[in-house]
C-alpha cells in the first residue's frame, strides 16, 4: 500500500511541475496565464470563445469555458494525467480563475497530507486558513480550504470535490476574483430588482403570442365558416 500511494504522489508531483523554481510563479498554470484574454485561453485549450456560457452580464461580463484535459497520446507523454477535467472563469474576457478536479481513481486511498505534501514539492510550504471558498456543485456552493499556497497576486486552494470522493484545486487572481465576486453579487442584485418588470414583459409577450395565433386562426376560419 506504501508503494502504490509512493507512487501516486510521484504521479502527482510529476504532473504539477519539475522544479520548485517553477513554483515561485503562481500567475500560470500549465502554460494558462491567470489575467489572459477568453480569444488566447480557448486557443490553447483548443475550444471556441463561442463556447464559453454566460454567467452574468452585468455589471461585468461573467462566463465559463470547459477545459477538457488532453490525454497522454495527445501530449507526447506515457504518464497518467490525475487531472481530470478543469473549468475556467472569466471576467470582462479576462481569466481569472482555474478549477481542476483530479481523478478520483488517480487519488485514490491519498490522504489530505499526502495531497499537501505532493502539491508542496512544486508551490512550496502550505498554510491551511479556516476559510471557505466558492466550488458550485450539486452538494454546496462553497467548500472548506484544506490548503492554500498563495503570493501577494494569486492564490492556489486545495478542497474535497462536492461528493468528498476527489480533490479540486481552484486557482485565481485575487484581483479578479474580487472583481468578479462584486460582479456577481451586484448582478443577482439588479436581478431581483428588476424581476417584477421582467414578469410583466413576459406576460405581455405571451399575451402578444395567443392574440397574434387568435388572429391567424380567425383569418383563417371566418371566411370558411358555414352554419
Amino acid at each position: 500500500m506504501i508503494r502504490v500511494r509512493s507512487g501516486i504522489m510521484a504521479l502527482l508531483c510529476g504532473a504539477l511541475g519539475t522544479s520548485m523554481l517553477s513554483a515561485a510563479d503562481l500567475s500560470t498554470y500549465r502554460g494558462l496565464k491567470l489575467g489572459a484574454s477568453l480569444a488566447a485561453v480557448s486557443k490553447q485549450v483548443g475550444s471556441k470563445s463561442s463556447e464559453a456560457r454566460v454567467l452574468h452580464q452585468r455589471p461585468a461580463l461573467i462566463q465559463e469555458l470547459n477545459w477538457e484535459i488532453r490525454s497522454p497520446v495527445q501530449t507526447g507523454t506515457t504518464k497518467p494525467d490525475p487531472v481530470k477535467d478543469g473549468l475556467l472563469g472569466f471576467v470582462n474576457g479576462e481569466l481569472f480563475r482555474i478549477i481542476v478536479t483530479y481523478d478520483r481513481y488517480k487519488v485514490e486511498g491519498m490522504s489530505v497530507d499526502d495531497m499537501i505534501q505532493a502539491i508542496s514539492a512544486t508551490y512550496g510550504t502550505a498554510t491551511k486558513p479556516t476559510a471557505e471558498i466558492a466550488y458550485h456543485s450539486n452538494y454546496a456552493e462553497a467548500a472548506p480550504v484544506l490548503a492554500r499556497w498563495q503570493d501577494s497576486q494569486y492564490s492556489y486552494d486545495l478542497v474535497r470535490t462536492g461528493d468528498r470522493a476527489s480533490f479540486a484545486m481552484v486557482l485565481y487572481s485575487k484581483r479578479l476574483e474580487t472583481l468578479a465576486e462584486a460582479a456577481a453579487v451586484e448582478s443577482a442584485r439588479l436581478d431581483a430588482e428588476d424581476a417584477p418588470q421582467r414578469e410583466l414583459d413576459k406576460q405581455k409577450k405571451r399575451d402578444d403570442d395567443d392574440r397574434l395565433a387568435l388572429d391567424k386562426a380567425r383569418a383563417v376560419n371566418k371566411p370558411n365558416f358555414r352554419p
